[in-house]
């Protein structure tokens, strides 16, 4: 469904329409709502200055790294001013509570890392985020482009979990396979207030533990219609959304890509907000979002 409205609402999010949808000359962008998701075709800026503060609970993005790549020639504009202005903008719409996910890396030049993604953590603090955790995506193998004559190959990528004041939802997911499980780990004896020791039980240690924060995802590629040059892992997504937020939260993707984000959100029963200006990842994302739904709907 293709929607062109001066006061696009945010479906089911209780606070009314907001003036989001109309681009920096006041123009109306193209919106498309499918199912509890909002996606618009446009400039993050512009879609965000329209959104009310503290809408949203979840963000899980990845920005551009510097200039690694091009989308289409549509990435003129992303200067430390462009991003700056992102990350305060990510600030007012967030909750109290709520968290950013920051997935980012660095481009090498002239020999050296440039550090931007550093520039952006600290960047994100003075705003007033929190970086509640530096958390690794390990990839499985080396798919980055650069010389290894003189660096070990990078295999990883930075995810900034930015928090706006204490984190209010953390859902710890449990699949870390325990070398030790089925052991007996002996109670220990403590010494009571009167001076008698007491012997706790003794316990056995469970199959799967916590995980930690450095996390094992491959990476994807896409072909054909659905081609982007930095698809997004269902996995990684989807694992960020379940640990951050909870069925019937609002969570937000301004750089939509190819709508990896939002399709894992609206699976695992979020709302979601979708912002891409290039128009063919956009369409890319209403096909892929649109079809998981169908999907879903068929299997009920």
């Amino acid at each position: 469904m293709t929607t062109e409205i001066d006061l696009p609402p945010l479906p089911s999010c209780g606070c009314g329409p907001f003036t989001a949808g109309l681009d920096s000359e006041g123009a109306v962008m193209r919106v498309e709502v499918i199912g509890n998701a909002t996606l618009y075709l446009g400039d993050c800026l512009d879609v965000m200055a329209g959104l009310p503060d503290a809408i949203v609970n979840l963000t899980v993005t990845s920005p551009p790294y510097d200039n690694l790549r091009t989308y289409n020639d549509t990435l003129n504009d992303w200067t430390p001013e462009k991003w700056q202005a992102i990350i305060r903008e990510l600030f007012r719409v967030t909750k109290q509570g709520g968290v950013v996910v920051w997935i980012v890396g660095d481009a090498t030049i002239n020999g050296s890392e440039t550090g931007t993604s550093f520039r952006q953590a600290l960047y994100a603090m003075d705003c007033g985020f929190r970086l509640h955790d530096t958390m690794i995506w390990k990839k499985p193998t080396f798919s980055a482009v650069g010389a290894l004559r003189t660096r070990y190959a990078p295999v990883f990528e930075y995810m900034f979990v930015f928090s706006k004041g204490p984190v209010s939802t953390f859902n710890p997911i449990k699949d870390r396979r325990n070398k030790s499980f089925g052991q007996i780990i002996k109670g220990p004896t403590i010494r009571g207030a009167n001076g008698k020791t007491i012997k706790n039980e003794d316990a056995e240690i469970r199959q799967f533990g916590q995980r930690f924060n450095v996390w094992e995802v491959a990476t994807v590629s896409q072909k054909g219609d659905a081609a982007h040059p930095a698809p997004f892992p269902e996995a990684l997504a989807r694992d960020h959304i379940l640990s951050w937020s909870n069925p019937g939260d609002v969570v937000l993707d301004p750089f939509l890509g190819s709508g990896t984000t939002g399709k894992m959100a609206l699976l695992e029963g979020r709302r979601f907000i979708g912002i891409e200006r290039e128009p063919t990842y956009f369409d890319i994302a209403c096909r892929r979002i649109e079809a998981a739904l169908t999907k879903e709907n068929s299997n009920d």
